[in-house]
């Protein structure tokens, strides 16, 4: 016959095993955000920005002028802002997150074996296109796409740095990222000058970091 204190134990044992259930799965999740927010493998901020400022030296058949441009992991999240000229204010302001829009567009709709860049949506999402409407999916958060302070803007500590923003972009200027071995790892975008020029710019950033 079971005593009143061997109850008391197991019931004791019971409410622990319920309680310790609940941190093993924390921490299986928290070890999921952070793969998701891993950028090894990736450009760092430094590398991704010289890059960027060559592509944009170059002539790119538009005005040459100034540019953002934003890089994400194949989890969409954002993993390196940067600029062209010498302060955030060199180039348009709200092309900093349109870069961002552009980056997660392209890794959005892009799949190991087939590369979508933000140029190729523009004619299928235009009226009477399969595609149309699709702009309105997926819409950015704006309290991550426009937090501040300004002068992070473009630093390797931009607040955009970490956060999955979203958003759908469908001219060019968002190009998708494969390494060495062909994995999909993401996509970079840029904005700032014509969508021509913008394709063509993170064309050639990417290129030189041997990510086509």
């Amino acid at each position: 016959i079971m005593t009143l204190t061997s109850r008391f134990i197991l019931a004791g044992l019971g409410f622990a095993a319920t309680a310790i259930l609940p941190i093993a799965q924390a921490k299986t999740v928290q070890a999921e955000l952070a793969a998701d927010q891993s950028c090894a493998g990736l450009p760092s901020h430094a590398e991704f920005k010289k890059a960027l400022q060559a592509a944009q030296a170059e002539k790119n058949a538009a005005f040459g002028l100034h540019m953002w441009g934003a890089m994400v992991n194949r989890a969409g999240v954002v993993c390196a802002v940067a600029y062209t000229g010498k302060n955030w204010g060199d180039q348009w302001p709200g092309s900093r997150v349109i870069a961002a829009q552009k980056a997660s567009t392209s890794n959005s709709f892009s799949l190991p074996k087939l590369a979508m860049a933000t140029a190729n949506l523009y004619s299928i999402t235009q009226p009477g296109a399969f595609a149309f409407g699709i702009q309105e999916s997926n819409p950015i958060v704006p309290e991550r796409a426009y937090a501040g302070p300004t002068a992070r803007w473009g630093q390797a500590n931009d607040p955009m740095v970490g956060q999955r923003i979203g958003g759908v972009n469908v001219f060019g200027g968002g190009v998708p990222m494969y390494n060495a071995k062909g994995a999909l790892i993401g996509a970079m975008g840029t904005s700032g000058d014509s969508s021509c020029a913008d394709h063509f710019i993170i064309w050639r950033t990417r290129h030189t970091l041997k990510l086509d």
